[in-house]
């Protein structure tokens, strides 16, 4: 359990932050960059599930996710061995490919790319998918260059923009207001 008596603690402000494993590092550092844009993804969840007429089984998922997310989170904050710590496990990634699974079945094939839009909760729901894939990057270069990096965190970011890609065409009434890419439509100036 969290305890949080007091809100700013004056500890970074030389610039670094504190890992769960007690070590500092500089607030620009790749993890710290990494699990900061995890945060960002999960507000970005935050907003989506706000948005009028987001169906109530959306709204339960995006909030599975957003505590997800601070699980993520917190196994990046932890680097090296895990311990006690939390990690993220094979089954996070599982209940996401159900949930593809799940509510692709219910939307038509795709002949064209879909550009981000329509309702507004699938347009924010493309935000987050894009800020998960900045997040995948950056963890990526993360185990380029640590050792200690888990191969889950990396798997469940990957299914989780493709699982928000799935729920913005669900939140388009299942791909119906989709908006679809026309490559060159604008080529010879206004459309």
């Amino acid at each position: 359990m969290v305890h949080l008596s007091r809100i700013y603690t004056r500890t970074g402000d030389d610039g670094t932050t504190g890992l769960g494993d007690g070590s500092r590092r500089v607030k620009h550092d790749l993890r710290v960059a990494a699990y900061g844009t995890v945060d960002e993804a999960s507000s970005a969840l935050g907003v989506a599930r706000v948005q009028p007429g987001l169906a109530p089984r959306l709204d339960e998922m995006l909030a599975a996710i957003q505590n997800d997310l601070f699980d993520v989170g917190s196994d990046l904050c932890v680097p090296g061995e895990a311990g006690e710590k939390l990690r993220i496990l094979p089954l996070y990634v599982a209940r996401l490919e159900r949930w593809i699974d799940q509510e692709n079945a219910r939307l038509a094939p795709l002949d064209s790319f879909i550009l981000p839009g329509g309702s507004a909760a699938a347009a924010h729901l493309h935000l987050a998918r894009t800020i998960t894939r900045r997040a995948e990057r950056l963890v990526s270069e993360l185990g380029a260059h640590e050792a200690a990096v888990n191969p889950e965190v990396l798997r469940y970011l990957n299914r989780l923009s493709d699982l928000l890609f799935v729920l913005a065409r669900v939140a388009n009434d299942d791909g119906k207001q989709d908006v679809l890419w026309r490559p060159g439509a604008t080529r010879g100036g206004a459309p």
